[in-house]
């Protein structure tokens, strides 16, 4: 690694002030993707700013249909918890045992990489991403590819999802890395239905087609004939923009079987 100056504030306050002083500063949240990346010197920054030492920034909470997660919280602790069972199932997915015991949500969202799991459920169950300094809807929160609507020195503080009648997910993980080669969450909320998807594209989307076709016939024919535009979808290795997008069609009717 290159050398840098390391800082574990305790407040909000502090974490953000030591940014702002900073002349190329990034945070430290579980360190699933910036320990690597120092490690592999694809980043030299001047300051790591961990973010670990601060207190009120963990936990699921339930009130009035809404589950908040605090920004800090690991994906072990959203595995555990039964406030939402799609979204526990969903974190229980995420990596191995090492990363879910690290990783954190903010820091996942906050990095936004394409193939990440979190995405889907945040658009399919009309997240809210809490900063300290904003609220962000999931509509206007992924803008591409590693990119949200950040702005520097801000931080995910807390994460709301509305509490569906009924949801899943289902994925179709790359076998080394368990990143999402497609992901897709199919949410019954009261007064919608929601489909999330992650890994395709650039940056998780809601297919709006498929909602219209469930929001007819909530059953796993519905979606017969329905398909996704995949000509902006990611082609790599693993897998071409067609098959993500035969994939999304596949895995959308899974999840609506289990929930049927």
């Amino acid at each position: 690694m290159y050398q840098f100056n390391y800082h574990r504030p305790s407040t909000l306050e502090e974490a953000v002030g030591l940014m702002s002083g900073a002349e190329d500063g990034v945070y430290l949240s579980g360190g699933m993707t910036l320990i690597p990346t120092l490690k592999q010197r694809l980043a030299s920054p001047s300051d790591v700013i961990d973010l670990g030492a601060i207190p009120g920034l963990t936990g699921v909470t339930v009130n009035d249909g809404t589950v908040s997660v605090g920004g800090m919280t690991r994906h072990a602790e959203v595995a555990a918890s039964d406030a939402i069972p799609a979204l526990a199932d969903l974190a229980s997915r995420i990596g191995d045992a090492h990363v879910r015991n690290r990783g954190t949500i903010g820091g996942s969202l906050a990095n936004s990489d394409p193939a990440a799991d979190y995405p889907a459920a945040v658009v399919a169950l009309c997240g809210t991403v809490h900063t300290t300094t904003r609220s962000i809807a999931a509509s206007d929160y992924f803008t591409g590819l590693f990119e949200t609507a950040l702005h520097d020195g801000e931080i995910v503080t807390s994460v709301d999802f509305c509490m569906p009648d009924v949801a899943a997910y289902e994925k179709f993980p790359n076998p080394a890395s368990r990143y999402a080669v497609v992901g897709v969450m199919v949410a019954r909320c009261p007064g919608c239905i929601c489909v999330g998807v992650t890994g395709a594209g650039a940056c998780a989307f809601r297919a709006a087609a498929m909602e219209e076709a469930l929001a007819a016939d909530f059953s796993p024919g519905a979606l017969d004939g329905v398909s996704v535009d995949h000509s902006e979808f990611n082609s790599d290795i693993h897998a071409s923009a067609e098959f993500r997008g035969h994939l999304v069609g596949v895995l959308a009717k899974r999840a609506v079987a289990r929930i049927a």
